[in-house]
């Protein structure tokens, strides 16, 4: 008997201690609820402070592209402004030089007048007391004399400087370009030979858009005379001669050919566009100069200048022939010319003219 209570005294107490520990797991388990509802309340508060971040840093990024966006129409409208800027230069540029031109010809019609009156006369008569539009126009205004005059092509509106030759085969040639003792340098930029370069008083190129504004008031001859280092002198002539504007790269129209040497230019760069050394062509690379290159060239009157005529690759280390050649001269391409004159008249240019 005294065995069974004990026994029952000893699961008593077991039983207790069994209950504080339920109590105890009970008390560590609402302690670890409480806990756990404040981790989800910092989760809940660091998610909000989360999303009120990501609103602030979008904001932000929107604030930025906004600036950048009108930071760039700022420079474009910049752009805008420093464009029509120098327009309105050059606009006032060409109004004080048209100003001048008024003022030293009070005489002259401005190019509708004189389109006007040329439908009215007679061709050969046309540009008779007429702003000059070229040296043709310079010979019927009774100048005779070769020299610099200022005409003003009905193509452009604008006055340029331009060499007359009036002593060569009746006169009246407007001269493009002049090769005569290698003082300017030909190998030059696709805007220089546009533009134009050297001295009208020596050596120059006339500018491709200048000589494009001549050419498209009418129908042109073109005349290339030619002399060697033996003062030995022979010239081309082609019955027509333009080029096209730069839009479709100065292309060449050359046909029609005559003269006192073989044809080294017509029949091989007729309706090749003018290319230099900056424009990506590897001719004009390799030659030099600025050209109506073909596959490259039987002439090449803007290449360099070689004093005393004879040159070669070996000398030089370039990779082909670039002098001022004239194929059918020697039939090579290593002998530069001397001296070499392109100019250009009208086709129905006939001397003599009273004015």
């Amino acid at each position: 008997m005294f065995r069974c209570t004990d026994e029952v005294s000893y699961w008593l107490h077991e039983n207790e201690e069994r209950k504080q520990q339920i109590l105890e797991l009970r008390e560590l388990i609402s302690e670890l609820q409480e806990e756990l509802r404040n981790h989800r309340h910092r989760i809940k508060v660091l998610e909000l402070q989360h999303e009120e971040a990501a609103g602030r840093n979008h904001s932000l990024e929107q604030r930025v592209q906004d600036l950048e966006q009108r930071y760039s129409e700022a420079s474009t409208l910049q752009h805008i402004q420093a464009t029509l800027l120098y327009d309105m230069q050059a606009q006032i540029n060409n109004i004080s030089v048209l100003t001048d031109w008024v003022w030293r010809n009070p005489t002259c019609l401005n190019p509708a007048e004189m389109r006007l009156q040329e439908e009215m006369e007679r061709p050969d008569m046309r540009h008779v007391r007429n702003c000059p539009i070229d040296c043709a126009s310079v010979y019927y205004n009774g100048l005779r004399r070769s020299g610099i005059y200022s005409i003003m092509p009905s193509v452009g509106g604008m006055p340029i400087e331009v060499l007359c030759e009036m002593d060569t085969e009746g006169g009246g040639w407007t001269v493009i370009q002049k090769r005569q003792d290698g003082s300017v340098d030909f190998n030059r930029t696709w805007n220089e030979y546009r533009e134009g370069f050297g001295d009208l008083n020596g050596e120059f190129w006339l500018g491709n858009e200048n000589i494009h504004k001549i050419t498209s008031q009418g129908d042109y001859s073109l005349r290339i005379d030619l002399e060697d280092w033996n003062n030995k002198h022979k010239h081309a002539f082609y019955q027509i001669f333009s080029i096209e504007d730069e839009a479709n790269s100065y292309r060449l129209h050359v046909d029609g050919f005559s003269g006192t040497v073989e044809d080294s230019f017509a029949w091989y760069h007729n309706k090749r566009s003018f290319s230099t050394p900056d424009s990506g062509n590897i001719c004009a690379e390799i030659s030099h100069g600025g050209w109506w290159y073909h596959q490259c060239f039987f002439s090449n009157l803007n290449g360099v200048y070689y004093k005393g005529g004879r040159y070669s690759i070996k000398n030089r280390k370039i990779l082909g022939p670039d002098g001022v050649v004239w194929y059918s001269w020697k039939d090579t391409d290593y002998y530069s010319l001397r001296k070499v004159v392109m100019m250009i008249r009208p086709r129905t240019f006939r001397p003599h003219i009273s004015p």
